[in-house]
């Protein structure tokens, strides 16, 4: 498969685009500075310079050309204002549906965040987070174009994975190994069964394939 990464340097992205290479995918990864191209280039990945918060349909739908899936794992990332959370984490991803839809890239997996909702309440920079990305996830879920999986992790954090996961559709809070969170999103990416579906995420005691293969379908 060829699978094109939005926000190639995230930490997330990383781990996944080493799991796509390693198991013979062709991976690349949009990235917004050149200076990151070589961290890609050597976990095997092609790097694709391009700033989503500039760029036009047209611009990104041609990085997407002859891709078979497409993954969203941008994001404005922590302490940032409260504009890039409109930017990056919503503008930024319908940007990146609408041009998988022009180019025809009918898998669509996006890494979005437990609590997300258009309707959250607050003026907080973790409240408008949660709007734009919940606003991001609407978008995409009306797009009959592609076969989209909403992924929600829990809290991200930076232990080393265990390979055992609770995907469903409420988990409940709790913490994630991002490492589990791209062993999760390869999976999915691969299982185009579990199109139409948001997935929460959360260290639990099924190994990831069996998690992914008991949602798929559902």
């Amino acid at each position: 498969m060829r699978i094109v990464i939005a926000g190639g340097h995230g930490q997330i992205a990383l781990r996944l685009e080493r799991l796509l290479a390693a198991r013979g995918d062709e991976v690349a990864g949009i990235i917004r500075k050149p200076e990151q191209a070589e961290d890609l280039q050597q976990l095997g990945a092609e790097p694709i310079v391009l700033d989503l918060e500039s760029a036009s349909v047209e611009e990104v739908a041609q990085r997407l050309e002859g891709a078979d899936a497409a993954v969203f794992a941008a994001g404005a990332g922590p302490g940032s204002e409260v504009g890039r959370k409109e930017t990056v984490d919503k503008a930024a991803a319908v940007l990146f549906a609408d041009a998988a839809v022009r180019a025809g890239v009918r898998r669509f997996v996006i890494v979005s965040s437990m609590g997300a909702d258009p309707e959250h309440e607050g003026d907080e920079v973790f409240d408008v987070y949660l709007r734009a990305k919940g606003e991001a996830d609407a978008h995409v879920r009306g797009l009959d174009a592609l076969d989209w999986t909403v992924l929600r992790p829990g809290q991200l954090i930076d232990d080393a994975g265990t390979g055992l996961v609770r995907l469903e559709a409420h988990t409940g809070r709790g913490p994630v190994p991002r490492d589990d969170v791209a062993a999760v999103l390869a999976e999915l990416v691969d299982t185009p069964a579990t199109a139409g579906l948001t997935l929460e995420l959360i260290s639990g005691n099924a190994p990831v394939s069996v998690a992914v293969k008991s949602v798929a379908g559902n």
